[in-house]
């Protein structure tokens, strides 16, 4: 398994951890890649897409604890 394997699975697992909170407000979030720069590209799906709160979700949840639990992750971006 490569390096990037290695960190696409652990941060997979990461979102697997956030992922109940935001499913209880009847949206998703779908891990789409990480590349080799430590970027996170992520696609929010259901309530999620319209949701005013959706940045702070992104940044205040998503992003801070995928940097806490791997130093390797730069970045958490919405997938176009």
């Amino acid at each position: 398994m490569t390096e990037q394997n290695d960190q696409f699975t652990a941060v997979a697992e990461v979102l697997e951890l956030i992922r109940p909170s935001i499913q209880a407000d009847g949206g998703d979030v779908e891990l789409v890649s990480v590349d080799d720069e430590g970027v996170v590209t992520v696609k929010f799906k259901g309530a999620c897409i319209n949701c005013p709160s959706m940045d702070m979700t992104l940044q205040g949840g998503i992003e801070t604890m995928l940097k806490e639990r791997i130093p390797t992750v730069t970045h958490v971006q919405v997938a176009e």
